[in-house]
């Protein structure tokens, strides 16, 4: 009924070998905590477009490759599951999706998220857009996955509120501070669980961790470079109301029979411009 994950928050740089060198350090970390997962920021492991890479051509691909193998073998040694983010390179000319690569226990890439709601800039000059929710399951849980600017379309929540996840891994490279509280207002919005996985460059705007289906802050990295194990529990008594009783009504409530079945016909009712 339980499964700890880790939120990672590493200091990010333009070069692959030391954001991978960073991750394989945060894994070993994450799996001496007991961490059965753990979830890395927007674009890390290549640099994130505009803030690390100036331009595609700058990057070392065969680097981000060899990184992205090692990091998946160690996952498997390890048995922790992965999701990291980075640029997914596509057949030139054609641009990278700026993509959460999903990596097993076992060391198998399983998936892959591509951001679908791009920027402006992003999707002009950067990044090809995805199309796909992606979900995943962990020992019972089951994960959704979500980049940055996604915060601001209430649609790609709620359709991960009806694909029955219990946690959502949002990781960003953030520009607000705003962001955060549009984070913890979607956790309980759809009462679950949102790991928000940031750089280290962005703690003056708010730190990663873990919030709770309530919308509460469960778990903090801090200021600093580091990462934070949180629990998903769901016999958690401060989850209660959250879990056990305004997550299934919410359901029921979206599905509208109730209400449908209470519809009057009454003049009363039907007249809405008399008192």
């Amino acid at each position: 009924m339980s499964l700890a994950i880790a939120t990672c928050q590493p200091t990010a740089s333009a070069d692959p070998r030391a954001n991978g060198a960073e991750v394989r350090r945060m894994l070993r970390e994450s799996a001496a905590s007991g961490a059965r997962l753990a979830h890395f920021p927007e674009g890390f492991l290549s640099g994130y477009a505009l803030e690390n890479v100036a331009a595609w051509e700058d990057v070392d691909w065969a680097a981000v490759r060899d990184e992205l193998e090692q990091v998946a073998a160690l996952a498997g040694e390890l048995g922790i599951w992965v999701v990291l983010g980075s640029a997914h390179p596509l057949t030139p000319p054609h641009w990278p999706h700026n993509s959460l690569y999903v990596i097993s226990d076992e060391g198998k890439l399983i998936d892959r998220y591509d951001k679908r709601k791009c920027s402006s800039t992003e999707v002009t000059r950067f990044y090809t857009p995805g199309f796909e929710s992606v979900v995943f399951d962990v020992d019972g849980f089951r994960f959704g996955l979500a980049i940055c600017i996604e915060i601001n379309f209430p649609d790609v929540f709620a359709d991960y509120g009806q694909l029955g996840v219990d946690c959502l891994l949002l990781s960003a490279y953030p520009v607000d501070s705003i962001f955060e509280t549009k984070a913890r207002a979607y956790a309980a919005i759809h009462n679950y669980w949102v790991s928000l996985s940031v750089p280290a460059q962005s703690t003056h705007l708010f730190h990663s961790g873990l919030i709770g289906p309530h919308g509460e802050v469960m778990a903090d990295v801090g200021g600093q470079s580091g990462l934070v194990v949180g629990t998903l529990d769901r016999e958690d008594p401060a989850l209660r109301v959250a879990l056990d009783l305004a997550k299934p009504w919410r359901a029921t409530a979206r599905a509208g029979d109730i209400y449908e079945e209470r519809r009057v016909i009454d003049e009363r009712s039907r007249v809405r411009n008399q008192f």
